[in-house]
């Protein structure tokens, strides 16, 4: 792998326009995106869609400001029942998508014609405090603009999502501006913030899915604002984390009235999990699943 390839890999980069009111972000995903499709056998626009929604959840993660958790579902009446991304502060992300009719997702591409009428719902989970909720329609043409969309009505600040996808080498790639509200509030301040908003949006609007996956992070914010001040943030690592686990599946097991788990052991040999998201399978015979046993159902 070159130098270039470690670097614009699995990578979320910050940065701040410093005479506008302006920040953004970009994210250069691929490890992490072809650990989450692996071994589902998604159709092609199944797994472009999850890669978009895989970029854009670590874009809005990034914009949080505590540590926590979220969760950003799409759910619609399409080929395809819902897909959803969740991942943390540290940027571990894991997803997943349900695909209720094959036959019709594999010809599907577009986000009307995967997911049908739905909705996008974003759950955020902060470490400390309550947990909170956002629903915007599925009713944009793209995913991007309804990220975009869920900003302006969640937050109530200009926002603009770009989403990039590369089937052909399993890369997915994004960018994020906001606007920065500040100063006095006046009519004028608030003009030239949206004014400062509108020229960043142009300029990342040029942004190419070539330039994205092929150059550094600090490479392609020159090209884009070779013009403007730019200050870099130090860039954050984006990993896979399924998080599943044997204690997990035991946890869960625990649930299982005694009288049942004896009849499973007793048609199987063994109570088995399978992990949604990795697929991992984990098996669980007699000796280890004694304490789950009533001592009174012999």
């Amino acid at each position: 792998m070159s130098q270039t390839d470690t670097q614009t890999t699995d990578i979320l980069n910050r940065y701040l326009f410093n005479d506008k009111h302006v920040r953004g972000e970009l994210v250069q995903l691929s490890q992490s995106y072809q650990s989450i499709i692996k071994n589902h056998h998604y159709p092609v626009g199944v797994r472009i869609l999850l890669g978009e929604l895989l970029a854009g959840t670590c874009l809005l993660t990034a914009t949080l400001k505590f540590e926590g958790s979220i969760t950003v579902q799409l759910q619609g009446d399409g080929p395809v029942g819902y897909m959803s991304v969740n991942g943390d502060n540290k940027q571990q992300m894991r997803g997943i998508a349900k695909v209720v009719d094959v036959e019709n997702a594999k010809d599907a591409h577009s986000l009307q014609a995967l997911l049908g009428k739905g909705n996008m719902i974003i759950t955020i989970k902060p470490d400390q405090g309550e947990a909170y909720q956002g629903i915007v329609a599925l009713d944009k043409p793209t995913l991007a603009e309804c990220f975009s969309h869920y900003f302006d009505v969640s937050a109530q600040i200009p926002t603009q999502v770009w989403l990039f996808s590369d089937d052909n080498n399993m890369r997915v790639g994004g960018s994020l501006v906001q606007l920065l509200p500040d100063g006095d509030g006046s009519i004028e301040n608030k003009a030239q913030q949206h004014e400062d908003f509108e020229h960043i949006a142009q300029l990342t609007n040029t942004i190419k899915a070539e330039e994205i996956f092929s150059l550094e992070a600090e490479a392609l914010l020159y090209r884009l604002y070779h013009q403007e001040q730019v200050s870099l943030f130090d860039p954050q690592a984006v990993s896979y984390q399924c998080g599943c686990s044997s204690e997990k599946c035991l946890s869960a097991i625990a649930q299982i009235e005694p009288t049942e788990l004896e009849n499973m052991l007793a048609e199987q040999g063994k109570v088995s999990m399978t992990c949604d998201y990795c697929l991992t399978t984990y098996d669980f015979f007699a000796d280890q699943l004694k304490s789950f046993i009533s001592k009174d159902i012999h």
